[in-house]
């Protein structure tokens, strides 16, 4: 009896320094940290984690087992050191261990997968996604406030499954060019059967009214936000539009956060442009704030303003702006038609990073033109004309016929004909050597078609000035003709002096070089 009550020692022991080392299902901020730790660094390496899940002989799930050490509970073969096994399901239980069940399951679904190997953990990973659709549905589905035990197990999955290290297609030495990057493949992550569900997870959760904002946003807190923030560098499609999603509902409901939003989106934006121009998620973080634009009370606050000016107009600056150049149109025209006064700063920041030599990237400053000037009124209007019009005077006589095309349809929108024409007297002396030059000898067609239409407007609006401007234009097209004859002229003048003078220099350096000295 002695020998067999000394064999039972050990394990009344074990069972102490379990207790002590954290079993119960609910952790402690310093555990939750150090769970996500791990399974991060677990994920990294291939391994499956069973990420700060210390379950008891009473769960179901590890039962007649002996519980391991966090730290240690990685799979580094075919097997898992602990049995992940289906819980029951929730209309198999009564309504009072419901909570309970869905807090093993969402520790359950704390275990992150290898998915690089598709053979590995098969059974188990159809497990975890069965366990997190059910999850899903019991969150669409909740009666009664979630409980802040829950919240943080909730928050404690999520972090756990989404935030890692992404995956990224190697760049040797390449020019981030917008269409080079619109052929790629996107690289598609390998975990997404699992990491949808998740993102479902999380939506249903931060939209369903029994989550209490006020309570939620202890853990949906500044360091959640900007970890969901680094995700939309994602180069997975599927992913970045999910978090689009999540991230328009979180600044919805969670007021208390919005600042915080908006300024590290700014502060992505600063990176982007100044630093790396580098970034998968520039098109739905804009997608983003072309809504909350859309939301700005009146009269703007200063702090929008100079998002406007310091972020957005800066945008056109980097090579891939095809990528999300939609978007911050969008964004762009939602300021001006909140604040007619802010078309002239925009035109203004139009024409500072109005390309030079990328034809294409015109073509679209061209179409965002258009519509920055449809909201724009007659007072803005005549403050910028005189650079925008010369300007618009460059593409209409460029040789690149989409440019040239793009300009002249401009006066095809009734809004801005209506404008040039109030403005005439200003705009076509600017213009009219751009007309008369495209009318007599443009290459393309239809950009000569064009010309023609134009002009006709302006001579049927008002003929005198018409007048005007061709007499002064051929006016000037003489004195130019008379320039190039003189200059002609001068440099003939040069070459003959050049020549005269060669030749006698030849003359004279012939004697001086025979009377030279020996050297030695």
């Amino acid at each position: 009896m002695i020998k067999n009550f000394l064999n039972k020692l050990p394990k009344k022991q074990g069972k102490s320094a379990e207790s002590r080392d954290g079993g119960s299902s609910t952790l402690s901020s310093n555990s939750s940290t150090a769970s996500r730790s791990n399974s991060a660094s677990s994920a990294r390496s291939g391994n499956v984690n069973l990420a700060g899940n210390n379950y008891n002989q009473n769960s179901g799930v590890n039962h007649g087992n002996k519980l391991q050490d966090p730290l240690h509970n990685k799979a580094n073969g075919s097997s898992l050191p602990v049995p992940y096994e289906a819980l029951p399901i929730f209309r198999d239980v009564p309504s009072s261990e419901k909570q309970n069940l869905f807090i093993r399951k969402l520790s359950m679904c704390c275990v992150v997968f290898d998915f690089t190997d598709p053979t590995k953990h098969l059974k188990e990973k159809d497990i975890k996604r069965q366990t997190l659709v059910e999850l899903v549905d019991y969150v669409s589905s909740a009666n009664g406030k979630f409980s802040d035990v829950v919240l943080q197990e909730i928050v404690r999955v999520v972090s756990t499954n989404l935030f890692r290290t992404l995956s990224t297609q190697p760049r040797e030495n390449k020019v981030l060019e917008g269409l080079d990057v619109e052929e790629e493949e996107p690289l598609m992550d390998p975990a997404w059967p699992h990491l949808q569900i998740v993102y479902e997870f999380l939506l249903r959760f931060v939209t369903s009214p029994e989550t209490d904002a006020k309570l939620a946003k202890r853990y949906i807190d500044h360091t959640f936000i900007l970890r969901l923030l680094d995700l939309f560098d994602s180069e997975d499609p599927r992913e970045r539009e999910y978090l689009k999603t999540v991230l328009h509902r979180i600044y919805g409901k969670f007021m208390v956060h919005r600042p915080f939003i908006r300024k590290t989106i700014n502060n992505i934006f600063y990176r982007f442009i100044f630093e790396t121009e580098k970034h998968n998620g520039i098109a739905e973080l804009l997608e983003i704030l072309g809504s909350i634009i859309n939301g700005f009370a009146l009269p703007l606050k200063e702090e929008h303003k100079l998002f406007l000016v310091r972020a957005l107009i800066p945008l056109h600056k980097p090579k891939c702006i095809p990528m999300y150049h939609q978007q911050l149109t969008y964004s762009i025209t939602q300021f001006v038609e909140k604040d007619c006064k802010l078309a002239d700063t925009v035109i203004r920041g139009l024409l500072k990073y109005w390309p030079i030599t990328n034809s294409s990237k015109e073509v679209m400053f061209l179409s965002e033109l258009e519509e920055v000037l449809e909201a724009t009124q007659a007072p803005e209007f005549q403050r910028c004309m005189v650079p925008l019009f010369r300007q618009i005077g460059r593409c209409m006589s460029s040789s690149h016929f989409q440019v040239a095309e793009r300009a002249l349809f401009l006066w095809n929108n009734d809004h801005i004909e209506n404008l040039i024409k109030q403005n005439r007297k200003v705009i076509l002396p600017i213009i009219f050597p751009a007309l008369e030059k495209n009318a007599r000898n443009h290459w393309n067609q239809a950009v000569h078609s064009l010309t023609l239409n134009v002009r006709k407007i302006f001579s049927d609006v008002d003929p005198e000035l018409f007048e005007e401007c061709l007499l002064k234009f051929q006016e000037d097209e003489g004195r130019d003709e008379e320039d190039k004859v003189k200059r002609e002229a001068t440099w003939r003048r040069l070459e003959e002096i050049a020549i005269s003078k060669g030749a006698s220099s030849e003359a004279v350096a012939a004697p001086r070089k025979a009377t030279l000295p020996l050297s030695g």
